[in-house]
């Protein structure tokens, strides 16, 4: 069998009806769609959310909550494992940033104690986690918060 002589199966594909041919084509006139209406026009689409002129739901429901998004702090997060595999002494956002730890040297970095550390090491960021701290203490280095 070639690429060029499959064809599918008998009865998996039948012909596109055409409507509005006539009266005697059983879909004329009208072409299935109806009288008169929204649908029976060219260019009508059924949106999901649209209730037909009802309120729709996301203005019935009620506003909920607070968002604190203006004055929020994201922090990229850095593991303690991470900064075992640096071959230097003193850890900052712009060596992070050189070796792709953090996308961003300028926004805030925060220590996370996942992992171990043998080195001892001078580490810089904007916040530690209790555990990143302790265990940089433990191995030696010093923590400073900027």
């Amino acid at each position: 069998m070639k690429l060029g002589e499959l064809r599918p199966t008998d009865g998996a594909t039948h012909s596109k009806k055409r409507v509005g041919r006539g009266t005697g084509s059983g879909l004329g006139r009208n072409a299935g769609r109806g009288e008169k209406g929204y649908h029976s026009r060219s260019g009508s689409k059924h949106r999901p959310w649209f209730e037909g002129g009802q309120m729709p739901l996301h203005r019935r429901l009620p506003k909920r909550g607070f968002s604190n998004s203006l004055f929020k702090k994201e922090y990229q997060l850095v593991n303690v494992s991470d900064l075992e595999k640096l071959d230097v002494d003193t850890v900052d956002a712009n060596v992070m940033k050189e070796k792709s730890l953090v996308k961003y040297a300028l926004r805030p970095i925060k220590i996370l104690g996942a992992g171990e550390l043998t080195k001892k090491l001078t580490v810089s960021a904007s916040a530690f986690s209790a555990s990143a701290k302790e265990k940089i203490e433990k191995a030696g280095g010093s923590v400073t918060e900027q």
